[in-house]
């Protein structure tokens, strides 16, 4: 790909993907789309209600930034708009300042999206979307699984038909929900155990036929029979009533009095609402095994809160359940938020009266299939089997989100990878090696049962040599004089030296001058030309010696094997270069060995 090439489709995503529509594609985003629009109306409306905004606004962040989202990042089954974790940000954040629901309250709300979106966009510019690198495998599925739980636990008083206050808090709400459970409504209970089993079985049985529309049409159906019989005293809820109109025109742009009110918290927001979005879809890959550009995430999310602040939207990301229902509903492209969007629209115009036909326990049972199909058991087992500290990870990443902060849930999770990545790098694998069997020099095998050499020691170094690692680098390599001090002479397989520091370059250039004081040496085979550039602009390549450097395909052995020790060599039996057979270090022929005071490792 051309850098023209690249710089198209990093402006415009879509080519990258359009490829890929077609009758079959467009059927399915179709679909999906309608799927989505049944599940967001409910979700747009009280999210919006949290945030302090009225419901409508809810609505409208569902629109346009869901579009430019969808148009403008990377990944193909992402869905963004309103999520409770922002809400709950802005509410907190805002609240202290004006009245909440007042005009005051929207304007700052609008502004404060305004801002949060050219930060998101300046951030997608500078290609900063390396930084969510850092959210490992096992990060994204601990917080996937959490929040699983999450939804699932905030459904169960809708599914049972019982009446509890909203709260973020998982243990609270477990709670609540046992002390009402007495009160289940079970009119309710039964219309949420018929879409459950409807989703489920026609999953099973029919999996082309879209599970989740037959389900809430079912549910529906179902829920208007038992009204007809029972009466109100049934007490089905549904959907509320929504306003029908199109999000009005907005001028978001802030004074220099509400820039400087706003700007920490546009800033908590742009990386909670980053975090969250490139985690969502990345958690969405793993399934799909698609590649993410966390960048192009960046710059679709910063883009679509910069436009949606416009268009009356207040801060957008990525949503967990919008996007599992997504992806779970057979979405292909990103058409399908972008109809979904437009299926909005369209209820907004002309359906908003049927939309109250909905049964909220149908809705809550539908959550409930996505929770169910948000937990990775595969890699969680995987995981589980394969590594304990990311066994660890995942773990505290999943709790991490049952009990605090959905945004603090992620932070934990990273700060633990990065002290996984650091006691890993830090900790370098250091291998003792021998020459591969044949008349080569310059192959080399782990050491199993072979003898050492007498004098030369050979080591494989796998990892980065840096101020994190300098300490056990030293200790291994003191611990071989300790073992054997007749190892005068080391030679470092470097292949996996990646990487080099000042503090690397300047603990090798002691080694290579303690060794040559001793009457040894410090050599390298197949070091990286990046970290000899780093030894020499560090001052350190004239203490090891240029000609000690030997590039792969060199014969180092016999470049090495002048400078041992012939009256060691004379008496030594190990014997294990090819050179040994025939020489001595000083080119005198071979006799058998006599003396066999050196150890044979």
């Amino acid at each position: 790909m051309t850098s023209t090439d690249r710089w198209l489709a990093r402006l415009l995503p879509l080519l990258q993907w359009w490829p890929m529509v077609n009758r079959r594609s467009l059927r399915a985003d179709l679909l999906a789309g309608l799927t989505g629009t049944i599940i967001l109306v409910p979700q747009a409306v009280a999210y919006a209600s949290i945030a302090g905004l009225p419901p409508a606004y809810g609505l409208y962040t569902a629109i346009v930034p869901v579009i430019v989202a969808s148009l403008f990042g990377s990944s193909l089954h992402l869905v963004s708009g309103p999520t409770a974790a922002l809400s709950i940000v802005i509410f907190a954040t805002l609240s202290p300042l004006a009245e909440p629901g007042s005009a005051v309250y929207i304007q700052l709300a609008l502004s404060l999206t305004f801002m949060t979106g050219l930060l998101m966009l300046a951030m997608g510019l500078a290609r900063l979307g390396v930084l969510v690198n850092f959210i490992s495998h096992s990060v994204v599925i601990g917080f996937t699984a959490g929040a699983a739980v999450l939804i699932a636990t905030s459904q169960l008083k809708n599914f049972f038909g019982v009446t509890a206050p909203a709260t973020s808090s998982f243990i609270e709400t477990l709670s609540l929900f046992a002390q009402r459970l007495p009160d289940t409504n079970f009119h309710v209970l039964s219309v949420g155990v018929v879409t459950l089993l409807t989703a489920v079985g026609t999953r099973a049985w029919l999996p082309r036929v879209p599970h989740m529309i037959v389900a809430m049409l079912v549910g529906s159906l179902y829920a208007l029979a038992l009204t007809t019989v029972f009466g109100p005293a049934a007490h089905i809820a549904m959907v509320s009533a929504i306003p029908r109109s199109l999000p009005p025109l907005s001028m978001p742009i802030p004074s220099g009095e509400t820039l400087r009110q706003l700007a920490p918290i546009a800033l908590a927001l742009a990386m909670l609402s980053l975090t969250e979005a490139v985690a969502i879809a990345r958690a969405i890959a793993l399934k799909s095994g698609q590649r993410i550009d966390s960048s192009q995430e960046f710059i679709g999310q910063g883009l679509a809160n910069v436009v949606g602040s416009f268009a009356s939207s207040y801060v957008s990301s990525g949503s967990f359940t919008r996007s599992g229902v997504n992806y779970t509903a057979g979405a292909k492209t990103p058409l399908a938020p972008v109809f979904s969007a437009l299926f909005l629209v369209l209820t907004l115009v002309a359906l908003a009266p049927l939309v109250r036909y909905l049964p909220i326990a149908s809705m809550a049972a539908i959550l409930l299939v996505v929770a169910y199909s948000l937990v990775d058991v595969h890699h969680i087992r995987g995981i589980l089997r394969t590594s304990r500290a990311e066994a660890a990870v995942l773990g505290a990443t999943f709790l991490a989100t049952l009990f605090l902060h959905l945004e603090f849930a992620i932070y934990v999770g990273v700060l633990l990878s990065l002290m996984v990545f650091l006691e890993r790098t830090a900790r370098p694998d250091i291998r003792d090696a021998v020459p591969a069997p044949g008349e080569h020099s310059y192959h080399f095998v782990p050491q199993t049962t072979e003898p050492d050499c007498c004098q030369l020691k050979m080591v494989f170094i796998d990892g980065p040599i840096y101020f994190g690692a300098v300490d056990h680098v030293q200790r291994r390599l003191r611990d071989i004089d300790a073992l054997h001090p007749g190892h005068k002479h080391l030679l470092v397989l470097a292949p996996g030296v990646n990487f080099i520091d000042s503090s690397g370059a300047e603990l090798l250039g002691q080694e290579a001058r303690r060794r040559r004081q001793i009457g040894g040496g410090l050599y390298f085979h197949r070091l990286h030309a990046s970290a000899v550039d780093v030894l020499e602009r560090a001052g350190h390549l004239d203490d090891i010696g240029r000609e000690n450097l030997h590039a792969i395909g060199t014969n180092v052995i016999d470049a090495i094997y002048p400078r041992l020790d012939t009256e060691v060599c004379r008496h030594c039996p190990a014997r294990i270069f090819s050179q040994c057979q025939r020489t001595l270090p000083n080119g005198e022929p071979r006799g058998p060995a006599v003396d066999p005071r050196c150890s044979s490792g």
